[in-house]
């Protein structure tokens, strides 16, 4: 199970462009609810962006969000852990539990959180905040995702799990985000 001392949320490339070829909107809404409760129980956030300059950025919905000392890491690789130096940033915090999603789910996501598992993290992707273009590309990243030990969750198991019980200090601002 998840503790929200132990996670650390991935964010991969919900960005401007991409958010824009998905003619939906669902992932950054799931985005924004886990975001928001990262902030709210203090867990790091990392944000990346796919060549900015071409995709543009992350769009403003999530990042009105996202924490001020957020970590935006630029890349080109999909795999994020072959970016220079991005494995020891994750590994900086000494968190062991990592919380990924976003967009394309059978390319950067799954790369990223198969990488992640060869490295020895315990990897959560949440369905509902990760997106592809194509339903039938979603659905093999997700399987392939299991397949190579990447855990399969969606926000409110996310949510819930980081909170433990209603006596939570933070319970009904955290459960506020999904009503």
């Amino acid at each position: 199970m998840l503790s929200a001392q132990d996670s650390l949320v991935l964010i991969i490339d919900i960005q401007e462009k991409l958010v824009a070829s998905l003619n939906k909107h669902s992932v950054v809404n799931s985005a924004v609810k886990i975001t928001n409760a990262s902030r709210l129980l203090d867990i790091p956030v990392i944000v990346t962006e796919q060549y900015p300059s071409g995709l543009g950025s992350t769009v403003a919905p999530l990042k009105a969000f996202l924490p001020d000392n957020v970590d935006i890491v630029e890349k080109t690789y999909f795999n994020t852990l072959l970016e220079e130096g991005f494995l020891e940033k994750i590994k900086s915090y000494g968190r062991k539990q990592i919380v990924i999603f976003g967009i394309e789910t059978h390319i950067c996501v799954y790369q990223t959180a198969c990488a992640l598992v060869e490295a020895g993290f315990e990897v959560y992707a949440v369905k509902d905040a990760c997106a592809s273009r194509g339903k039938y590309e979603f659905k093999q990243g997700i399987e392939a995702m299991r397949d190579n030990g990447v855990k399969i969750s969606c926000v409110e198991i996310i949510l819930f799990e980081w909170l433990k019980g209603s006596k939570h200090p933070k319970f009904k601002e955290v459960q506020a985000l999904i009503k």
